[in-house]
């Protein structure tokens, strides 16, 4: 007998290599099944389609009732997929060795499910195909995890789309109002996927509606009067300083809420306390209609845009704030009322800039003078500060005490920039003074640096005069007195005379003459009114021009016969 090469018997395998091959194949068959796939063998000269048992599982068919054709398996297929999935074979047994391709499978129960095959094609000697062999697998628990992902994806684009327009709308924002306005604008809105928001400020322990958009009327009528103690959820949010995510239901229970909410389609709602160094300051009511709730991820979403929002909202009550204490400060230097003049009438207006919280050093003055006559006055000091408008205040009285003292106007102007000189603020300023008699319409005219005056007729006509000038009020001059040449004017019992700063006439993007015509346009359009004829040339510049400086005029006419 002979032995092994290490002196023992070889041993006799225990089954044989057919055996062997037939349990690997059914081992390899158990694994593919359990995985969702199976394997099959398309015989193309028959039509015969052999399939494993995960084949079926994949297809829901059942041994016995499955008859090895291909037009069985085919019946399987949605008919949509089954031509799609039809040319890509007939393609691939054209043009190359495999395909792949994605199809629905309807279930015995009716449901669908998506299944994926892969095919190697095999050929004979000739070329011709002759034999598909591949597998086939369920795709379904694949294409979810992919659903998933782009669902996932899909979110973390419209969460940044969020966070992008509300910071983007926000950034603009300067007021209180600003902000209102950014929130509940139309990009804004359809970016969150709101149906309503409602805005709301603490004020003297209740919550004053900035905003709102979306909400029935008699709905923001009712929230008008909201106490910090009141049984309302936003009420109780900004208590708590805590967010509320409600449904419907929750809402319903609240007698106050409910006639609001019972006819309505809304679902859920998102409240959020406006919290700045731990005080609130304010609420964001977003509602939603036809959702049933928020995903973890809308809820953190919501919880960062309620933090943007309170900088936004701290930032605008502080900018309110300080910009009223300055407007509060400019108009106590103004003067306190227009003067009764005997035979003229005389308007003004006072109009800060929108788009800064500090105030310039505009101003205007109606200085009674003896005899009956009036000396008016437009100047505008240099900066857009605190200081300007100091300047402004000392030299105002200057020119004032000036005028009282019965100095005529070249004298005025030319002690006037003296005296802002010697101030040594390194600021100038530009100014026109018109000395008027009533009696007769006799005016002298003085100019520093600053634009001349428009005169409107009877007829709507206007016109600009030239008056003789010098320079502005402050710079260094040659002399003891620069020199201010007077030009004289006699104004009409018809005609209406303008005198303003440059606020009123200067634009972005357009010159100086551009701006005049344009004002003269809105003159000549005005009403005869003098006092609304002032609130019409500012109101004009600014819904038309955002008014970006401050704006000082008065107007003038004679009066009667």
């Amino acid at each position: 007998m002979e032995i092994g090469r290490f002196g023992r018997r070889p041993r006799q395998p225990a089954v044989g290599f057919d055996e062997m091959e037939a349990n690997l194949r059914a081992d390899l068959q158990g694994v593919l099944a359990l995985n969702g796939m199976g394997g099959f063998v398309w015989e193309l000269d028959s039509g015969l389609v052999f399939l494993d048992r995960g084949g079926l599982t994949v297809f829901d068919l059942a041994p016995r009732a499955y008859d090895g054709r291909a037009e069985t398996l085919s019946r399987r297929i949605e008919p949509e997929d089954r031509s799609a999935l039809r040319c890509l074979v007939d393609d691939a047994l054209a043009h190359r060795d495999s395909f792949g391709a994605y199809f629905r499978v309807r279930c015995a129960d009716g449901h669908l499910r998506w299944a994926h095959a892969q095919g190697h094609i095999q050929r004979d000697r000739t070329g011709r195909p002759c034999r598909i062999v591949g597998i086939v697998r369920d795709a379904g628990p694949e294409l979810e995890h992919l659903r998933q992902q782009a669902a996932l994806e899909a979110d973390r684009r419209r969460q940044a789309d969020v966070v992008q327009a509300t910071t983007s709308a926000l950034s603009q924002a300067l007021t209180t109002e600003d902000v209102g306005a950014a929130l509940t604008s139309k990009n804004v809105m359809d970016t969150i996927g709101a149906a309503s928001m409602v805005l709301s400020l603490v004020e003297n322990k209740r919550l004053r509606i900035v905003a709102t958009a979306g909400l029935a009327p008699e709905y923001a009528r009712d929230l008008r009067f909201v106490r910090l103690d009141d049984a309302l959820p936003i009420a109780e949010a900004v208590r708590t300083q805590s967010v509320r995510f409600m449904r419907r239901e929750e809402a319903l229970t609240y007698p106050r809420l409910r006639p609001h909410v019972i006819d309505t389609d809304l679902t859920v709602s998102a409240l959020l306390p406006l919290v700045a160094q731990a005080r609130p300051i304010g609420a964001l009511a977003i509602i939603y209609r036809d959702k049933a709730d928020f995903t973890p991820e809308e809820r953190n979403l919501l919880l960062a845009l309620g933090a943007t929002v309170a900088q936004s909202v701290q930032r605008a009550v502080l900018y309110d704030q300080e910009h009223a204490m300055a407007v509060g400060l400019q108009q106590a230097m103004l003067p306190a009322g227009i003067p009764d003049v005997p035979g003229a009438r005389i308007a003004a207006c006072y109009r800060s800039a929108r788009t800064g919280h500090e105030i310039g050093g505009d101003w205007y003055d109606v200085v009674p003078l003896p005899a009956g006559r009036v000396g008016l006055v437009v100047g505008d000091v240099q900066g857009h500060d605190i200081h300007a408008s100091a300047v402004m205040g000392q030299l105002r009285i200057a020119l004032r005490a000036y005028a009282a003292e019965g100095h005529p106007p070249a004298t005025l102007m030319a002690r006037a920039s003296a005296f802002l000189h010697d101030l040594d603020t390194e600021r100038f300023a530009t100014c026109i003074y018109a000395e008027l008699d009533p009696a007769t319409g006799r005016t002298l005219l003085v100019r520093a640096g600053h634009h001349g005056p428009i005169i409107k007729d009877a007829g709507g006509r206007c016109s600009r005069p030239h008056i003789r000038g010098g320079l502005p009020l402050g710079l260094p001059q040659h002399g003891r007195h620069a020199p201010y040449p007077t030009t004289s004017l006699r104004l009409a019992r018809d005609e209406t005379v303008l005198l303003c700063t440059d606020g009123l006439i200067e634009f972005r993007g357009m010159d100086i003459d551009e701006g005049m015509d344009r004002i003269e346009a809105v003159l000549r359009a005005g009403p005869a009114d003098l006092d609304r004829l002032a609130e019409h040339l500012v109101t004009n510049v600014e819904d038309r021009h955002g008014q970006e400086d401050d704006i000082a005029l008065l107007l003038v006419a004679l009066s009667g016969g």
